[in-house]
C-alpha cells in the first residue's frame, strides 16, 4: 500500500525576485520557493510539487494579483518550450533583473572590490535576432498540458523543436518561433511536412533509430543562409531525397550541407560535414567588416548586438597603436579583427581548428595584416615556451565559453602579468569565480553587462581588469 503524498498549497504568495532557469522566486518563512510562469510583484496561491529541507518548487494555482511588470507573451509556445522563458516580462525590467543578476554573482562569488557598474546595454532588436538555431526531430513529442487536457485523440507523434523544459529525450513540436527570421520557419515547417507526407522516420531519442536527427539554420544580417541536416541512418536514396527537396524548394540557400552522424550525441564537430549545394561558408557584416563563417565555427548568435559588445570591447582595450594584443577564444577572429587596426599586433588562440580557419580567411578579406592565428587547446598552448616564441602582451582579452576559464590558463595569465585584461562572459558566475582567483594581482576598474538574449535569463558582461 502506497501512502498519497499531502498536497500543500501556499496562498496569497508575493512573488519577489528571479531565480535562473528563468524561474521566479518567494519566501515564507524564511524558506525559499522557485516558481515557474510568475514574474516579481505577482501574488498568487501556489501548489508544492517538491519540498526539500530549505527549498521547495511550486506552481502556480491561481493568482489574485497580477505584476505590473507583466507583458503579454507573443509566442502561442510560451509556458511550454524552454525558451524565451521572459516574455511574460516588459523588456525594460527583463534588462533591469539582469544587471542586477551580474551585481549578484559578482558580488556573491566574486567577492572583490567593484567599481560603478555601467547601466546594462539592452538590445534594440528584441525579436529574430538570433542567427543560429538547432532543431531535434523526435519519434515522440512532447505533448502539452493542453493536449493532455483535452479530449481529442492525439495522433501524430513526431516532432521537430527544440527540448521540453528539463527533459531530453522529449521535443516540443514547434509551429512558430519568433527567435529568428525567415525564412527559418518555412524551412523548418516543410521540411517537416515533407518528411510526414514521404514517412521518412525521425530520429528516436531514447533506442538511437531513424532517419532524421536535428536540423541547424545560420541567417546573418545580410539574409546569406546556411541549413545543415543531420542524419542518423546512413540511407542514400532518402537523404538525396530530402536534400533535393530542400535545394529546390528553398532556392535561396546559400550554403547547403548534410552529416551522418551516428554517435549516441548530436555534436557534430569531429563528424564529416557534406557540401550538397552552394558556397563552403556564409558571410556576416558587421561595420566595415566581413566575416566568413563555416558549418562548424563559433560565431556570436546575435549579430545585431555582437556589434555594440566588441565595440565595447575595442573602446575599453583603449589601444594607441603601439600594443601587442592577446585574443583568447578568439573563434572565427571576430574581435581580434574588429582590434587589429587599432593595434600592432593581435594574436589569436582557438581550440577549434575550423574556426582558426575561418579566423585566418576573416583577417585576409578584410586586408588585415597584423594578426596571428593559432589553434590548439588554450590551457595547453598558452604557456612558457609560447611566450618566448612571441612578444608579451599589454592587453589580453579573454572571451571563454560558459564553463569559464581553465584554471591552468588563469595561473598563465597571472604569470603573463599584463598591463589590462579584458574579459568577456557569458555567465557572469563562472566570470566571478575567475576574477576571485585573480584578485591578488588585478583590480576591476569597469563592470558592463550587455544583453544578448531578449526573453531569456541570460546575459553577457565584460569586466576590465587592471594590474594592481
Amino acid at each position: 500500500m502506497t501512502r498519497k503524498r499531502k498536497e500543500i498549497i501556499l496562498e496569497k504568495v508575493k512573488i519577489t525576485d528571479f531565480a535562473a532557469e528563468g524561474k521566479s522566486v518567494a519566501k515564507l518563512d524564511g524558506q525559499v520557493i522557485f516558481i515557474q510562469k510568475a514574474v516579481p510583484e505577482d501574488v498568487a496561491d501556489l501548489r508544492v510539487m517538491k519540498k526539500k529541507s530549505n527549498f521547495m518548487e511550486a506552481k502556480v494555482e491561481r493568482f489574485h494579483e497580477y505584476s505590473s511588470l507583466r507583458a503579454t507573451p507573443f509566442c502561442q509556445h510560451f509556458g511550454d518550450c524552454g525558451g524565451c522563458q521572459w516574455q511574460n516580462l516588459q523588456y525594460e525590467h527583463q534588462i533591469r533583473f539582469k544587471q542586477q543578476q551580474v551585481i549578484d554573482n559578482l558580488k556573491r562569488i566574486g567577492k572583490v572590490e567593484l567599481p560603478d557598474i555601467q547601466p546594462i546595454l539592452g538590445s534594440k532588436q528584441i525579436k529574430y535576432y538570433r542567427n543560429k538555431l538547432n532543431f531535434t526531430f523526435s519519434s515522440k513529442r512532447w505533448l502539452t498540458e493542453a493536449e493532455i487536457r483535452t479530449e481529442e485523440f492525439i495522433t501524430e507523434e513526431v516532432g521537430l523543436g527544440f527540448y521540453a523544459p528539463q527533459r531530453f529525450d522529449k521535443v516540443l513540436d514547434l509551429k512558430e518561433c519568433h527567435l529568428q527570421a525567415e525564412p527559418s520557419n518555412s524551412i523548418r515547417l516543410a521540411l517537416r511536412k515533407f518528411a510526414v507526407d514521404n514517412q521518412l522516420t525521425f530520429f528516436d531519442l531514447m533506442l538511437h533509430k531513424g532517419l532524421l536527427r536535428s536540423l541547424i539554420i545560420r541567417i546573418t544580417s545580410i539574409k546569406e543562409i546556411m541549413v545543415i541536416v543531420q542524419f542518423y541512418d546512413n540511407n542514400t536514396s532518402q537523404i538525396q531525397m530530402i536534400m533535393e527537396f530542400l535545394k529546390n524548394q528553398f532556392p535561396e540557400i546559400t550554403s547547403l550541407y548534410y552529416v551522418v552522424n551516428q554517435k549516441a550525441n548530436d555534436t557534430y564537430q569531429d563528424q564529416e560535414m557534406v557540401l550538397y549545394m552552394g558556397k563552403p561558408y556564409i558571410i556576416e557584416e558587421m561595420e566595415d567588416l566581413k566575416f566568413q563563417i563555416s558549418p562548424k565555427s563559433f560565431f556570436q548568435t546575435n549579430s545585431y548586438q555582437a556589434v555594440e559588445l566588441y565595440k565595447k570591447v575595442r573602446e575599453f582595450a583603449d589601444l594607441k597603436g603601439d600594443e601587442v594584443v592577446y585574443d583568447l577564444y578568439t573563434g572565427t577572429g571576430s574581435i581580434a579583427c574588429f582590434v587589429a587596426k587599432y593595434a600592432k599586433q593581435v594574436i589569436g588562440i582557438e581550440y577549434v581548428p575550423e574556426a582558426i580557419e575561418d579566423a585566418i580567411i576573416n583577417a585576409q578579406i578584410n586586408q588585415i595584416n597584423n594578426t596571428t592565428f593559432y589553434a590548439g587547446d588554450i590551457a595547453d598552448l598558452l604557456n612558457e615556451d609560447f611566450l618566448m616564441q612571441h612578444p608579451r602582451p599589454d592587453v589580453i582579452i579573454t572571451d571563454p565559453p560558459r564553463a569559464g576559464m581553465h584554471q591552468d590558463v588563469v595561473e598563465m595569465l597571472l604569470r603573463i602579468a599584463a598591463p589590462k585584461i579584458v574579459y568577456v562572459s557569458c555567465n557572469p558566475a563562472t566570470q566571478a569565480r575567475d576574477l576571485a582567483l585573480m584578485n591578488e594581482k588585478y583590480k576591476v576598474t569597469v563592470v558592463q553587462p550587455v544583453d544578448m538574449f531578449p526573453h531569456t535569463q541570460h546575459v553577457e558582461n565584460i569586466v576590465v581588469l587592471e594590474l594592481r
